[in-house]
């Protein structure tokens, strides 16, 4: 009781700080805009009409919208979102988001925002904000976000199902509860890059030189990177990155970024993605801060040919018998993730061979709709996720159509259905003890919500 009325005096002055506030500064707030109000208390945490109206807009923007009363839904996510970050805040194993992957997970927020919209300035006119502004209220979302998800992976990391709970479930379950599962498919491939000239390439590293020199000269490396830089995820932030570790970096780019001195410029580096100038902006630790101008050599007409010529020659050579598919994507293959395989294509959702339908890459799909069991499609142009152009061909290994599951050939499937079912209840379980022993008001404007977890009324 005594913790009730220390809450309660606590809410009250709160209250009574934003009333002291919005008094004096209510001539400077237009006549058209809604004063905030507080729709929840949790513990000694309050949560504004405004939190949940920006997650609505920003749900809104990004296409994912879901059924039911989605304010409720935002709220209820908020609700438990202070349950879950009290408790985490508690427990010192668990350590914050880091600068490196804030600015990281920052730069993909926006991106998915600008994509979704069409363009920044059409993010700020959405949202009435400046970009600026809007990544500082970003940042604070990111942050609970992320020591929710931690929370939640302590509370479920010692969830276990065994063959047995698996087989004890599915005889158990009534008919109509067996999950169905979708069509799926496995599928190998050969890849074959177009070869870059050494023209095409001396190009592109004279250019970034040349970049270079104009930096060490005096112009802006931030103003260069927004006009001339191929990365689209740094080019609108200057070509700043964030904080990174080796492991968050290619390997070229790492061993030149940790070798810099700050504000220094590397010489052109080479990876995966492209040719680049780095400038080292920020040094803690195993972390390193650094803005690039990346530029990517493109093949030439005649590159491409000869890659899609060759890859017939070889489709040729394994149709007529004379070379098995997986030997021929073994030996002559260009895509690491896959050619040890055989070719065949791992799932990175799942770390399987099996694809849903709607997991495919778009070209890939639209091949594999064309082709039987067994059979390979004719070579094609597409981009990897480098978006690099490469040149396919595809084998369909199985096709699987839609149906209930059953436990011999779906075992995995049923698996990990009665693990999310467990994780569930042991983050409900959670979440009932945590109410149970904390203050929480709803106000009555969302007192009809249909939450998913009872126990928020009291």
């Amino acid at each position: 009781m005594n913790d009730h009325i220390n809450i309660i005096q606590l809410l009250r002055k709160r209250l009574l700080l934003i009333a002291v506030f919005i008094g004096a500064n209510f001539a400077a707030i237009s006549q058209d805009r809604m004063i905030d109000q507080i729709v929840a208390v949790v513990g000694s945490n309050i949560i504004l009409k405004s939190d949940i109206e920006r997650s609505y807009r920003e749900i809104m923007a990004r296409g994912q919208a879901e059924e039911g009363d989605m304010k409720c839904q935002i709220l209820e996510h908020l609700l438990t979102e202070k349950l879950l970050m009290a408790e985490a805040e508690l427990d010192t194993t668990i350590e914050a988001m880091t600068p490196g992957q804030l600015n990281q997970e920052l730069s993909n927020h926006m991106q998915h925002l600008v994509k979704s919209l069409g363009s920044e300035r059409a993010v700020e006119a959405y949202f009435h904000k400046p970009i600026a502004q809007l990544r500082a209220s970003f940042e604070e979302e990111l942050r609970n976000a992320y020591l929710t998800g931690e929370m939640q992976k302590r509370i479920i990391k010692d969830v276990r199902v065994t063959p047995a709970e698996v087989r004890y479930s599915y005889r158990n379950m009534a008919s109509k509860d067996i999950p169905v599962i979708p069509e799926q498919v496995e599928y190998a491939q050969i890849s074959f890059y177009p070869q870059i000239t050494l023209e095409e390439e001396n190009k592109i590293k004279d250019r970034l030189r040349e970049f270079k020199k104009r930096v060490e000269e005096g112009d802006n490396f931030t103003k260069l990177a927004v006009m001339y830089s191929e990365d689209p995820g740094s080019a609108p932030n200057g070509g700043e990155i964030g904080y990174m570790t080796r492991a968050n970096l290619d390997p070229a780019y790492a061993a030149a970024a940790f070798n810099l001195r700050e504000l220094k410029i590397s010489n052109v580096v080479k990876s995966d993605f492209g040719y680049h100038i780095i400038q080292q902006i920020g040094r803690r630790g195993d972390e390193v801060n650094t803005r690039h101008i990346l530029l990517k050599p493109h093949p030439s007409a005649e590159a491409r040919q000869k890659a899609l010529s060759s890859l017939d020659s070889l489709v040729n050579f394994i149709q007529k018998g004379d070379l098995k598919f997986d030997e021929a994507a073994f030996n002559f293959s260009s895509d690491k993730e896959s050619r040890n395989n055989g070719g065949l294509a791992i799932n990175t959702l799942t770390g399987a061979s099996k694809w849903a339908l709607d997991e495919l890459p778009p070209d890939i799909s639209r091949e594999l709709a064309t082709l039987q069991v067994g059979q390979l499609s004719k070579p094609f142009q597409t981009t990897d996720e480098k978006e690099r152009v490469v040149f396919k061909v595809i084998k369909l290994i199985s096709r699987t159509k839609e149906h209930k599951a059953n436990v011999q050939e779906d075992y995995q499937a049923l698996h990990d259905e009665l693990m999310q079912q467990k994780r569930e209840t042991a983050i409900s379980d959670f979440i009932a003890k945590q109410q149970s022993k904390t203050y929480i008001h709803i106000d009555e404007t969302y007192q009809n919500c249909n939450f998913k977890y009872t126990g928020w009324q009291k």
